[in-house]
């Protein structure tokens, strides 16, 4: 409270009073006496309606503090909270529109299906602190390409990922199929890496993934009861995706032919056999994917290297299927470090 306002207005009730006596008459005393003590309960009311005020803003203060406290730990919770959802249905929950029913729809999406070959050997044989350790180093890495990407993690099951497109923000079927099949072949130069580095620190296994991908007409939504729900996909073209991605050599992508349709100008790939599934009627037509398309490029199928005193060495790129690209990638990437003197076994 403002202790200055109540000292001034003494000093103006002195002033007057001073007045009354000193007027001799020439003032009416009597009412001025009562405009002192009306300015006097004035200022009462004044200095307690001050102390009111100041209580009310020390409780709102208080209350202001207890709130942001609150919001915090709601922040808190929240961003805790988002490490167990795909980003996408996070915001989709915490904006004015999230509804969060049982309710599903059908949508067109490209399905993404991922596993480690052998993992249950490697897990047989690694320490659990050790398996701990790098499942979740090869997780983060496959988890922030697909953030780039724009895709949604439906799930980790094991050593398995489970991703989609389409929902609930999409480009179009055709960006999306795209997008997925860039988000694959990104991730397994990745993987190339970080074996190399994995090898480096004494991992003797290799965290070897398959990828297999297709695109078709499932269902999208919440599904499960009112006390729990969880946000998936489901569906035939689903369970393709899982029984193709089976079927991919190590460190390869493999996928349909109805993702490849959607695909082909951007992405170079080779037919492969026609399978027959388990649970799927249809035979199923799929494609590996060689290598990513740049649109500007001038394609040189055979590079040469030139050694000094030696044969030149050549490579027959349009051979060479996308795991052995890779491959060769990081070797000649560890030749040129053991070249400088930079590799140390």
């Amino acid at each position: 409270m403002n202790t200055s306002v109540g000292s001034k207005e003494d000093e103006i009730i002195s002033k007057y009073k001073q007045i009354a006596e000193e007027s001799d008459g020439k003032v009416d005393a009597d009412h001025l006496v009562q405009l002192t003590d009306s300015y006097v309960q004035l200022q009462k009311s004044l200095l307690r309606l001050m102390r009111i005020s100041d209580k009310n803003e020390s409780r709102l203060q208080a209350i202001s503090n207890q709130l942001s406290k609150e919001q915090e730990k709601i922040q808190g919770i929240a961003n805790r909270l988002a490490k167990y959802l795909p980003t996408q249905i996070y915001k989709s929950i915490f904006s004015s529109d999230g509804t969060q029913e049982i309710k599903t729809q059908r949508k067109l999406l490209t399905v993404f299906f991922s596993d480690i070959q052998g993992f249950t050997n490697i897990s047989s044989i690694l320490q659990p602190e050790s398996l701990t350790i790098y499942i979740n180093r090869y997780f983060s890495a496959l988890s922030e390409i697909a953030a780039k990407h724009g895709a949604t993690i439906d799930k980790f099951i094991g050593d398995a990922m489970m991703i989609f497109f389409g929902d609930p923000e999409s480009k179009g079927e055709a960006e999306d199929a795209l997008a997925c099949v860039r988000m694959a072949v990104e991730m397994q130069a990745k993987l190339f890496e970080l074996n190399a580095e994995w090898k480096s620190e004494g991992l003797e296994y290799p965290f070897t993934t398959r990828i297999g991908i297709n695109t078709g007409w499932c269902n999208v939504g919440n599904f499960g009861c009112s006390d729990r729900m969880a946000y998936t996909i489901i569906g035939g073209e689903v369970n393709l995706a899982a029984r193709i991605e089976s079927k991919c050599e190590a460190g390869g992508v493999l996928m349909s032919y109805e993702t490849y349709a959607l695909v082909k100008d951007h992405v170079e790939a080779e037919p492969r056999e026609v399978l027959t599934l388990k649970g799927i009627l249809r035979p199923v037509k799929t494609y590996a994917v060689k290598r990513l398309i740049d649109d500007n490029e001038i394609r040189e199928e055979t590079l040469e290297l030139s050694l000094p005193n030696q044969e030149p060495l050549r490579i027959n790129s349009a051979q060479l299927t996308m795991p052995e690209r890779l491959a060769l990638i990081q070797e000649l990437k560890y030749m040129t470090n053991k070249l400088e003197g930079n590799h140390h076994d």
